[in-house]
């Protein structure tokens, strides 16, 4: 296995254990998929706003992703709650991604946890297949939420 295939495997497999975690808390699947995707898309913002990319993006600084890692415990979900309804009344396309956006994880620490295992890739740096995996990934996670077969195919699938 190359150390492509496995930093790929690592990272789908840290996505879909947390699937799990949240899923024990009530979150459904289709929930922790909608954070998810709010997540990762303000910290790939974040990423394109700094070299090389050095893009403007419409993101307010409160609202930005060094908001979030800033935060912890109840401030942190407070400012999840308030940016996420921020952001839905942006105007332009970050305003349709935001619409009637809500906060679905209730545990402050288990936000935290997630915005951290985020936080520690470099998104923009990972190959649009390693995303494509991650939520197909989920959606067979969806379909029999057991990691380990899930992992198995993705990890043999690489290697064909």
């Amino acid at each position: 296995m190359s150390k492509e295939t496995h930093n790929t495997s690592s990272i789908v497999s840290k996505v879909w254990s947390f699937c799990n975690t949240l899923r024990d808390d009530g979150v459904s699947y289709g929930d922790y998929l909608e954070q998810l995707t709010y997540l990762l898309f303000l910290k790939m913002a974040d990423e394109f706003c700094k070299p090389p990319h050095n893009r403007k993006l419409p993101i307010p600084v409160e609202y930005n992703w060094e908001s979030l890692t800033s935060k912890r415990g109840a401030e942190l979900e407070l400012h999840y709650v308030i940016l996420l309804r921020s952001l839905s009344k942006s105007q332009g396309i970050l305003g349709q991604i935001f619409t009637k956006s809500q906060n679905k994880i209730q545990d402050p620490a288990k936000l935290f946890k997630l915005i951290d295992m985020i936080d520690k890739e470099q998104w923009s740096m990972i190959g649009a297949d390693v995303k494509g995996e991650i939520y197909e990934g989920l959606a067979c996670w969806r379909k029999t939420p057991k990691i380990p077969k899930v992992v198995q195919v993705n990890t043999s699938r690489q290697e064909h």
